[in-house]
Formats: C-alpha cells, sequence, structure tokens
C-alpha cells in the first residue's frame, strides 16, 4: 500500500491561488473590471440587444446601493457568456471561464 506523503509547503505546486482556500492573490474585482470592458468594447462594435444598455445601466442605479463588477457578472454570467459567443470574441469566452472558476 502506497503512504501519501504531506507536501512541503515551499512546493511550487502550492504556488497557484486557491479559491478554496483564499481569495488572496486573486484579482477577481480586477478580472471582472477586464469583463465588463469586453462587454463595452463589443457593444461599441455593434453587438447586443435591449438587454445590455439595461444591464450596463445596473452599475449606477438611480437608488439603492451600487452593485460592484463582480457581483453582475456572477449575477449574469450565463447572459455574458451567449453574448460573448454571439459576437465571437474567444479571448473574452476564456476570461469569463478563468473569472467563473476562480472567483464565483
Amino acid at each position: 500500500m502506497e503512504t501519501l506523503q504531506p507536501v512541503a509547503a515551499d512546493c511550487p505546486c502550492r504556488k497557484k491561488a486557491d479559491r478554496y482556500l483564499s481569495f488572496a492573490d486573486i484579482d477577481c474585482d480586477g478580472k471582472a473590471r477586464q469583463v465588463m470592458a469586453c462587454i463595452e468594447k463589443n457593444l461599441a462594435a455593434g453587438h447586443g440587444s435591449p438587454f445590455w444598455p439595461y444591464f450596463l445601466a445596473k452599475r449606477q442605479p438611480r437608488s439603492g446601493p451600487v452593485p460592484d463588477d463582480l457581483f453582475l457578472v456572477h449575477s449574469h454570467i450565463n447572459q455574458i457568456r451567449e453574448f460573448f459567443e454571439e459576437c465571437a470574441d474567444v479571448a473574452a469566452l476564456e476570461l469569463l471561464l478563468d473569472v467563473e472558476e476562480t472567483c464565483c
């Protein structure tokens, strides 16, 4: 029977940020801002539907607390994914997947 050895604290395998241990060293807010920038870029290129101005208006509501970009991305991740697919924006899709896996 094989015995598993504990992994040393300085092992390079521990260098990758792991959200299940801590969100330390994961720039979720920065990544969410990048996703929002990708949305704005694709809208400026002529893609989109009436949903997207409504979505972007949620960033600055007339009343109540202002949601952060990570909250908005998390709350609308499926719509954002569909939008990036319609736009054929592969880089934005990869970024969104990274945000979903590491931050949401």
